[in-house]
C-alpha cells in the first residue's frame, strides 16, 4: 500500500531534520510505500538542509508556499496536492516538531491494513504539556462537547483513507479546521490510543490564545447546533435569574453572546473558493529524493 505523510513546517528546520530521521528509523521494517511531502507554509527561515538519512522514505518533497495561511489551511492545501498530484491509498498528516511521534507511525499502519477503507485517529490519551495547559485543554474539549455534543479527542494526526480526502476536499470547513471538519463528515472513524510527545527543539507554539482559537474553530463548524444550544440555555438561564438579575448574574450571558460573536467570525473562514484555489499559492517544488 502507499502512505504519504503530510508535515506542515513554519520556522521548524531543525526539528524536521530529526522527524525525517526517526521517520526513516520507524518505517524500515514496513513492507510498504512510505513517500513524505512537506509544506513549507511561508519559512521566513530556509528549510531546504541535507538530509542524508532517508534511505527507507521512497520520496521527499517538499512544497514551499508563497504566503503563510495558518496550521489548518496549510495541511487542506498538503491534501488538495496529493489528491490531486500523487497515487496514494491513505494519507498521514502530523506536525513537524516532534509531538506527534512517528512511533505511532506503525499503529496506524498496521489498523489500516485490517479496515475497510476507514480512516483513523489518533486519540489523545497522555500530553507532555504543563499542568495549566492540560486544564485549559480539559477546557477545550469540555466546551466542544457541551456545546456541539462531540467529543474530540484528536489532532491532525490521523490515517485518512482516499475516500475521507475527497469528502473533506469538498467541505468548505477544511479550510478552517481540521478536526472539526473531519468529524463532520465521518462518523465510524477508528482510533488509535497517541501520546502527545514533546517538542525537539524550542518552545511549544501552541500559546493559550491558539488554543482558544483553535477550539472556537472546531465549535465554529458545527454553529447551527450551537446556536440552537445556547438560545436554551440563554432562554433556561433567563428564567433562573429572572428574580436575582444583576451585573454579575449577567456574566455568563455576556460570555455565551463573545463566543457566538467569535465562532461567527471565524466561520468566515471557511470559503470554498479560495480552498479550491489553494495551490496557486505554491511558489516552487523542491524534490529531494
Amino acid at each position: 500500500m502507499k502512505y504519504i505523510i503530510l508535515i506542515p513546517i513554519y520556522n521548524d528546520r531543525e526539528s524536521l531534520k530529526l522527524l525525517l530521521e526517526n521517520i526513516n528509523s520507524e518505517i524500515k521494517d514496513l513492507n510498504h510505500e512510505i513517500s513524505i511531502i512537506v509544506i513549507n507554509d511561508g519559512s521566513s527561515q530556509q528549510i531546504i538542509d541535507n538530509y542524508p538519512n532517508i534511505e527507507n522514505i521512497n520520496s521527499l518533497e517538499i512544497i514551499n508556499m508563497k504566503e503563510n495561511r495558518g496550521h489548518a489551511r496549510c495541511i487542506a492545501s498538503g491534501l488538495k496536492y496529493i489528491y490531486e498530484k500523487k497515487d496514494f491509498d491513505y494519507i498521514i498528516p502530523m506536525d513537524g516538531d516532534g509531538e506527534d511521534r512517528p512511533e505511532e507511525i506503525q499503529n496506524f499502519i498496521d489498523l489500516a491494513e485490517k479496515s475497510k477503507d476507514q480512516s483513523i485517529v489518533g486519540e489523545r490519551v497522555k500530553r507532555s504539556e504543563g499542568l495549566i495547559f492540560k486544564i485549559c485543554y480539559q477546557f477545550h474539549k469540555f466546551l466542544t462537547y457541551v456545546f456541539t455534543g462531540h467529543s474530540i479527542k484528536f489532532g491532525n494526526f490521523t490515517c485518512l483513507s482516499k475516500s475521507t480526502v475527497k469528502k473533506m476536499l469538498d467541505e468548505k470547513a477544511t479550510w478552517n479546521s481540521f478536526s472539526g471538519s473531519l468529524k463532520k463528515l465521518e462518523v465510524n472513524l477508528l482510533s488509535i490510543p497517541s501520546i502527545r510527545g514533546k517538542r525537539y527543539t524550542g518552545p511549544s507554539k501552541m500559546s493559550f490564545f491558539n488554543l482558544l482559537k483553535h477550539s472556537l474553530s472546531i465549535i465554529s463548524v458545527f454553529r447551527k447546533t450551537v446556536l440552537i444550544r445556547s438560545a436554551l440555555f440563554i432562554v433556561f438561564y433567563i428564567l433562573l435569574i429572572k428574580s436575582y438579575a444583576s451585573i454579575i448574574t449577567s456574566i455568563p450571558l455576556i460570555l455565551l453572546l463573545i463566543m457566538i460573536y467569535s465562532i461567527s467570525s471565524l466561520a468566515l473562514r471557511e470559503n470554498i473558493d479560495e480552498f479550491d484555489k489553494s495551490l496557486e499559492n505554491i511558489n516552487d517544488i523542491d524534490n529531494i529524493k
